[in-house]
C-alpha cells in the first residue's frame, strides 16, 4: 500500500480551515486538519513544500514511523506550524488504516472506555446579568458543564464575550484588532459573576472560567483563592505556562482546579506541570499537538499522576479535529471533559460527520475511520479571507496578552 497524492485544501465556510487529504493507491483515503488561527498560510506553505513530497510513495499503515520521520528529520522540532502539519498527516493516517480495518478509530486505538463524553459550552454576555441568562440557556440545550466569561466594566472588548451566541470567532479582522484588559477590574469583577450563577443555578451544574493567559502568577492565584467558594470545575489558562514552575505559585495558595495546554506543540510542554502535579486538567489537542500519536503519550505520562484530558475544542479547530478528538476522549482512560464550541452551518455542511449532541454529551460514530470527510466543491465555494486575533493593551498602551 502506497500514498499515491497529498493535497491541502483551504476553505472559509464562516472561518478559515487548512485540510490536507491523503491518498493511497488501494483508493482509501484520510483526511487530518492542520488550521493554525490567524497563520493558516504558513501551514500551507509547510504541508504543500516540505511534508507533502515527503509523504508520496510511503505506506501510510506506517504511522509511527512517518511521525518519527516528520518530527526528527526535519531537525528544527516542534513549534506550532510543524506540528499542526505533522497532526495533519498523522489524522489523516489514522482515518486512512481504520477504514482499512473497517473499524471507527476508538477501537483501533483499544476500545471505548466511556459511552459517551461529556462537554461543556461557552456561556457569555456584556454583562453578569447577559451571561447567567446564557448560562441559562446552555443548561435548556442539556449540558451539564458551561464555561462562563463576562464583558467588565471600564474594559474594552472583554475576552470571551462574542458577538452572538454558540458561534463565537475571535478572529475578525484582516488586520489585529486592538482590545483592553485591567487585571483589578477583573478581579474585583469575575467573583460577582460566580456568586450570581451559584445563586441563581445551584451547584449541580459544572461551571468553568477562562483567565486566557491574562494574569501574573500571583494574581492567578488570588483569582482561584476568590472562586472557590464557587466550586469551579477549573480556571483555564490562569497565567502564561512558558514558564511551567509559574504554576507552583498558584497551585501554593489556591485548591480551584487548574488546566492548561491549548497552545502547547509537544509534551515538553506539559512534562513538567503534569511531573509536578501543578496541573488538574492538560489540554491540549490533537491538531496541536501533533495528532492522535503523540496526545496519547502526553495523555499517558498525565495519568501516572492523576491528571486528565480536557481536549481544547474551540471553532477554530475544524470538526475533522472534533471528530478524532471524540475518538480520542472515548478511548483515554484518564478522560475529564471536553470543550464543544459549535460550528456553523456552512461549516458543518462543508465537513459532513457522524458525531452527534445529546443531553451534555457528544456521541463518536461507528463508521470506519474518524468520521469526518470534507465536501471538496462545497468547499471551493469558500474561499480564503484573511482574519487575526486580536491583540490585548493596558490602559497606559502596553501590550498584554490577548
Amino acid at each position: 500500500m502506497k500514498i499515491t497524492r497529498a493535497k491541502v485544501i483551504v476553505t472559509c465556510p464562516g472561518r478559515n480551515f487548512v485540510t490536507l487529504k491523503i491518498e493511497t493507491d488501494q483508493g482509501v483515503y484520510g483526511i487530518g486538519d492542520a488550521t493554525l488561527n490567524g497563520r493558516e498560510l504558513a501551514v500551507v506553505s509547510y504541508l504543500e513544500d516540505h511534508v507533502v513530497p515527503c509523504l508520496i510513495g510511503r505506506d501510510p499503515r506506517r504511522i509511527e514511523d512517518i511521525w518519527q520521520y516528520l518530527y526528527r528529520g526535519a531537525y528544527w522540532r516542534r513549534g506550532p506550524v510543524t506540528m499542526r502539519a505533522i497532526a495533519a498527516v498523522d489524522m489523516a493516517l489514522w482515518d486512512i488504516k481504520a477504514k482499512m480495518a473497517g473499524m471507527p478509530l476508538y477501537d483501533l486505538l483499544g476500545g471505548k472506555s466511556r459511552d459517551r463524553v461529556m462537554v461543556y459550552g461557552h456561556a457569555n454576555g456584556r454583562d453578569i446579568a447577559e451571561t447567567v441568562d446564557a448560562v441559562g440557556q446552555y443548561i435548556d440545550m442539556g449540558y451539564k458543564a458551561i464555561r462562563a466569561q463576562t464583558g467588565i466594566p471600564g474594559i474594552k472588548d472583554a475576552y470571551g464575550v462574542g458577538r452572538g451566541t454558540l458561534f463565537y470567532e475571535p478572529a475578525d479582522a484582516a488586520l489585529p484588532s486592538e482590545t483592553g484588559w485591567d487585571t483589578r477590574k477583573a478581579l474585583n469583577h469575575i467573583p460577582k459573576l460566580f456568586d450570581k450563577l451559584r445563586e441563581t443555578y445551584g451547584f449541580d451544574y459544572h461551571l468553568l472560567h477562562d483567565g486566557h493567559h491574562r494574569y501574573t502568577p500571583q494574581e492567578a492565584a488570588n483569582l482561584g483563592r476568590m472562586l472557590e467558594p464557587y466550586q469551579l470545575f477549573w480556571l483555564e489558562d490562569c497565567t502564561p505556562a512558558e514558564n511551567q514552575e509559574a504554576f507552583r505559585l498558584v497551585r501554593q495558595h489556591t485548591v480551584t482546579p487548574l488546566a492548561v495546554g491549548e497552545i502547547f506543540n509537544t509534551i515538553w510542554d506539559a512534562k513538567d506541570l503534569i511531573e509536578n502535579q501543578l496541573i488538574d486538567y492538560i489540554r491540549a489537542t490533537v491538531v496541536g499537538a501533533g495528532g492522535l500519536t503523540h496526545l496519547r503519550r502526553i495523555a499517558d505520562l498525565a495519568s501516572l499522576y492523576q491528571i486528565r484530558t480536557g481536549c481544547h475544542g474551540a471553532t477554530d479547530l475544524s470538526p475533522v479535529t472534533m471528530g478524532c478528538a471524540l475518538h480520542f476522549d472515548s478511548w483515554v482512560p484518564n478522560f475529564g471533559i471536553q470543550e464543544y464550541m459549535r460550528h456553523a452551518e456552512e461549516t458543518d455542511a462543508v465537513f459532513p460527520h457522524d458525531y452527534r449532541f445529546d443531553d451534555g454529551y457528544l456521541i463518536c460514530g461507528e463508521s470506519p475511520g474518524h468520521g469526518v470527510d470534507i465536501d471538496e466543491a462545497l468547499a471551493a465555494k469558500y474561499p480564503y479571507k484573511p482574519a487575526y486575533l486580536p491583540v490585548a493593551r493596558l490602559n497606559d498602551g502596553t501590550i498584554w496578552n490577548w
